[in-house]
């Protein structure tokens, strides 16, 4: 049997990403999973949460074989200062971005078939001197490609045109190129990762009503709707601009592979409302495969025990989807 290798970053070491890996250990999986973290953190978090777990160094030499519970693969990576859990220390920002790097380089070169994200906290990692926007962001920078956000749940798909972005900032972002770019990788991704040979894309308009013929704005007119259209021209299955407040409803999205939104908070708090806890943050446009889960880093829940697994084991079943689609 073909067993894939799937990288696993712990995330902020003061978060629950370090309990989401302890707890994810104790299933058994048809993959072998590597976390990329600190084996004395991961000891430490393993002990809080009174759950028992052998760790063993990765080695990339290693045949592959499937994640049995109760052990725990890791690719050493050390914290600059002791962690405790829910309390943020900026000196340990360069760590968590390590980890990142170091899996993501691994995707690169072969040895992962995917990487899954454990949340990280943006705000340590700027108060570090670091500037960063996001995981979309960061490994695109290391991967090149263009990187279009998707957050996914069971009967729901939701791809967004622009990502962290001040609300101010999000018409002057939304270009012809950028649209007509982010619909091309969501209908090829669509089509190569997910096996759906003529996706069906609801792209949102930008404001309210879709603009109201030009009273409420005119970037559906002077820019949604002509890359659309010439966008159907070369054949895509493309619906739109339709008003965001009408659009999330059955009439719609029965029929839909996905739906594109124009700006973050246009289009996921619908879908997490659908699917807290059990969607999947996925990265489209890149040469790498890459889920998230689709939750923060919990920092009132780290530690406790009581942080739910339930994101990041779909995450890793959707990685192994996507694997097998495109390797398949």
């Amino acid at each position: 049997m073909d067993i894939r290798r799937i990288a696993l970053t712990s995330g902020e070491p003061a978060g629950i990403g370090p309990d989401l890996c302890i707890q994810l250990a104790q299933h058994d999986f048809d993959c072998q999973i590597v976390v990329f973290g600190d084996p004395e953190l991961l000891r430490q978090r393993a002990e809080l949460l009174n759950l028992t777990i052998d760790i063993a160094h990765f080695d990339a030499n290693t045949p592959t074989s499937p994640h049995k519970a109760g052990a725990l693969l890791v690719s050493p990576v050390s914290v600059a200062e002791t962690s405790i859990a829910g309390q943020l220390n900026a000196h340990n920002s360069r760590y968590v971005l390590t980890t990142i790097e170091e899996a993501t380089q691994g995707c690169l070169a072969g040895v992962f078939s995917a990487i899954v994200t454990a949340p990280v906290h943006k705000g340590v990692i700027n108060d570090a001197g670091i500037a960063f926007s996001g995981h979309t962001e960061f490994i695109a920078a290391l991967t090149g490609g263009h990187p279009v956000m998707m957050l996914a749940t069971p009967g729901l798909r939701v791809a967004l045109v622009t990502t962290h972005l001040p609300l101010a900032e999000v018409s002057n972002a939304i270009t012809p190129k950028t649209l007509s770019d982010v619909i091309e990788i969501l209908d090829r991704d669509l089509r190569q990762r997910f096996a759906i040979n003529h996706p069906n894309i609801l792209v949102c308009g930008l404001n309210p009503h879709a603009g109201e013929n030009g009273h409420l704005g005119r970037e559906e007119i002077e820019i949604i709707t002509p890359v659309i259209n010439r966008l159907r021209s070369q054949g895509l299955n493309l619906q739109g601009p339709l008003p965001a407040d009408t659009l999330f409803t059955p009439k719609y999205l029965q029929s839909a592979d996905a739906v594109l939104a124009m700006y973050h908070d246009q289009g996921l708090p619908v879908l997490k409302h659908v699917g807290f806890g059990k969607a999947v943050n996925i990265t489209l446009g890149l040469p790498i495969i890459r889920t998230s889960v689709d939750h923060g880093t919990a920092l009132d829940l780290a530690g406790s025990g009581k942080a739910e697994i339930g994101s990041l084991k779909y995450a890793i079943e959707t990685a192994l989807t996507m694997t097998q689609t495109k390797e398949g």
